[in-house]
């Protein structure tokens, strides 16, 4: 029963204060009323009283002017300037006159009361001269602060000219202002008796108002307040405040208790969420947007102190290469070691304080600064020492279900505030550090600087000029003749592509070919370089010593051979040339085959049904290169350039080759070794059974003319 009186109570005072509210309004609304009755008294009451005035001047000032031109008839009709003079100065010491003047019937000024006259002769210029010279009767024209009357000057039937008086209504203005002035102070009385009697009431109804906000106050808003205040401290999400706590068995004293245990409730699954938001799921290490937090903080914190903050910035060599041959389990738990393996680094720095963050993928995020106890060492020295141990503890073997794996790491490092003042500008140079370390042969550490910068931007240009270069004429094909090692007779040729820049001249192919890979370009450009090789091909003759033209071979990169129209590339620039398919050659690179090596089979065998041969480039410097040849049929394999430089030297490189070339010819594939530079590299193939060879000392890469003039030798 306690709980229903205290909820009607509640009611009931809602209630008192909306009727005192009401009451209020009542009477400030008939307060409004009676003073605009009042205004309106006071404003009826000034127009008629100016009317009355005004009308009276006007009959006043009308009936001198006629009064004066009466009196000025015979002076003006006899010329007597000094009669007229008199009059006219006579009227011009009456009070409220500003000016007299006396006219001829050309407007012309004949008098204006002043003794010398000086207007004399001229015709009055100002606005009403006009309408006053050509009025047949008595004028008049009236402002706000004068009034300017007129009537012409006449004997019998004969106009001789005419009279004006300006009169100044300050005097009217002034007696009209101070009667006003009488008036409001009556009304202003009476308005100040009224408004004692309302306020008088006002302040009961204030004070009625006050003792129920009170009580309202004190029994229920300030409980409601405190609900809100710990509402909004959960929703911005500070819970380290104590909970409401409450004695009262009422309604609010109920939603004080439910509110209490929901608090608890949100904090508990705020703490699971944070969990799940703010780290990485596979490793359990901060994610990209607590780093992100973290990073934008200590920024904030350390912005103008003088202190440093290194960002190293680490992506895997390689990685997806063991997705690819071992499987995402296998490269989740090579993730797993590799991250246990960076947190234990970073754990072991003496002087340095770390936080490790997976990015994603394979990159991982290192937020290193000095502790305080280092005494102000320098974080560069310290980002590099942890580079350091970070190359050497993960270029270690990881086991794998008994395999031993060897991975590399690039790293790249940018500092705060020297390199960036921003986090998203910080990130952006650690990555670009990191890139130049891929760029410098993975496996090492570089640190931002603006050159950097300046390579992306070349790189960036490079992407631009490169668009449309085969359209202007500036790409073209070189061909490095393909020999028989037996008899060393030319039986093929290898089409390179080559950059003539209209400004920076001749660019080298590892350069832009791998721009034109990264950014797609080769998907445009590789369709042409095929239709362009299999028409220079088609008119081959065959070379001395050959019974048969030589054939073309054109490399096609990895991501063409991801794309589901390169066969019908191949189909079309074998049909628009008309090129026999066995004179044309694909070069695939082993670890483009490896990645997708499934759709690699599969196009292979359509290639060979078109009756095209395809070769494996580079062959060697795979994963695993041997097992897959088991699974994947080629024609021929290219020895990567690597092991043919040192064949004279390294007794290891010529024993493999000799391995290579017998393993191949044990499976029915052509063996062609590319790079060689020497006549001993050339022999000692010739002696091992090699298959073709190509490179400088047989005949550097050359224009088509060339190539077919060497076919005609």
């Amino acid at each position: 029963m306690s709980r229903l009186r205290l909820g009607l109570q509640a009611r009931f005072l809602a209630g008192v204060v909306l009727l005192l509210a009401l009451l209020v309004l009542v009477l400030v609304l008939l307060w409004d009323r009676q003073e605009a009755s009042r205004r309106q008294v006071a404003e009826a009451t000034r127009e008629a009283m100016h009317a009355l005035l005004q009308e009276q001047v006007r009959a006043d000032a009308q009936a001198e002017v006629q009064q004066l031109a009466q009196a000025l008839a015979n002076p003006l009709y006899y010329f007597d300037l000094d009669a007229i003079g008199a009059l006219a100065r006579a009227t011009l010491r009456e009070s409220d006159v500003e000016y007299v003047l006396v006219y001829d019937p050309a407007g012309r000024i004949l008098h204006d009361g002043s003794g010398d006259i000086a207007a004399y002769g001229q015709p009055m210029r100002d606005p009403l001269a006009a309408q006053v010279v050509a009025a047949d009767g008595p004028s008049l024209h009236a402002g706000p602060q004068w009034l300017d009357v007129s009537a012409p000057i006449t004997i019998g039937d004969q106009r001789l000219g005419g009279v004006r008086i300006g009169y100044s209504l300050a005097a009217m203005n002034a007696a009209e202002t101070r009667t006003m002035a009488a008036l409001r102070a009556r009304f202003d009385a009476v308005a100040a008796r009224d408004l004692h009697w309302l306020l008088l009431v006002c302040a009961a109804l204030a004070a009625i108002a006050l003792l129920a906000v009170f009580l309202l106050q004190r029994l229920l808003l300030r409980p409601i307040r405190l609900l809100g205040d710990a509402a909004r401290a959960i929703e911005e999400g500070h819970y380290d405040r104590p909970p409401l706590v409450t004695r009262r068995s009422d309604e609010l004293g109920d939603l004080i208790r439910t509110f209490a245990r929901m608090r608890e409730s949100v904090l508990r699954h705020d703490r699971e969420i944070r969990r799940v938001a703010y780290s990485d799921a596979l490793t359990g290490l901060s994610n990209r947007l607590a780093f992100r937090e973290l990073l934008e903080s200590r920024m904030r914190e350390l912005n103008g102190v003088g202190r440093q903050l290194a960002l190293l910035f680490a992506d895997l060599d390689d990685f997806k290469r063991i997705n690819d041959t071992l499987g995402h389990e296998a490269g989740d738990e090579v993730l797993l070691q590799v991250a246990e393996r960076i947190d234990a680094i970073v754990q072991a720095q003496p002087a340095a304080r770390a936080t490790v963050a997976r990015f994603g993928g394979d990159e991982f995020v290192i937020l290193l600064e000095a502790a305080p106890e280092a005494g102000g060492q320098d974080v560069r020295v310290l980002a590099a020492r942890l580079a350091d141990a970070l190359l050497e503890q993960l270029g270690q073997p990881l086991l794998l279900h008994g395999r031993r794996l060897f991975l590399g790491v690039s790293i790249g490092i940018s500092v705060f505030p020297d390199d960036a003042s921003s986090a998203s500008l910080l990130l952006k140079n650690g990555d670009i550090a990191m890139y130049q370390a891929k760029v410098a042969g993975k496996n090492c550490q570089r640190f931002y600087s603006r050159t950097m910068d300046q390579a992306v931007e070349r790189r960036v240009r490079m992407e631009h000029d490169l668009r449309g270069a085969w359209e202007r004429g500036e790409l073209s094909l070189a061909f490095q003749p393909i020999y028989r090692t037996s008899d060393r007779v030319l039986v093929g040729a290898e089409a390179l592509l080559r950059w003539q820049h209209p400004v920076d001249g001749p660019v080298a192919p590892a350069v832009f070919i791998e721009v034109a890979e990264q950014s797609g370009l080769i998907e445009a450009i590789g369709p042409e370089v095929l239709r362009a090789a299999c028409r220079e091909a088609l008119h081959w003759p065959p070379a001395p010593g050959a019974p048969e033209p030589p054939f073309v071979a054109v490399n096609v990169s990895p991501r063409q051979l991801r794309s589901v129209g390169l066969l019908g590339q191949i189909r079309d620039a074998l049909a628009s040339s008309g090129l026999a398919p066995e004179r044309l050659h694909i070069e695939l690179t082993e670890t483009a085959v490896i990645a997708d090596e499934a759709h690699a089979i599969e196009l292979l065998g359509q290639l060979r049904e078109v009756g095209v041969r395809v070769w494996l480039d580079d062959f060697g410097t795979g994963y695993s290169s041997l097992s897959h040849l088991r699974r994947v049929q080629v024609d021929g394999l290219k020895i990567d350039r690597s092991f043919i430089a040192d064949l004279l030297r390294d007794p290891d490189d010529l024993a493999l080759t000799g391995a290579i070339i017998a393993m191949a010819h044990s499976m029915g594939i052509t063996v062609v070794a590319e790079g060689v530079e020497k006549q001993g590299q050339y022999d000692l193939l010739r002696e091992r059974g090699c298959d073709l060879v190509q490179g400088y000392w047989l005949g550097a890469p050359m224009p088509a003319e060339a190539f077919a003039r060497l076919l005609e030798a």
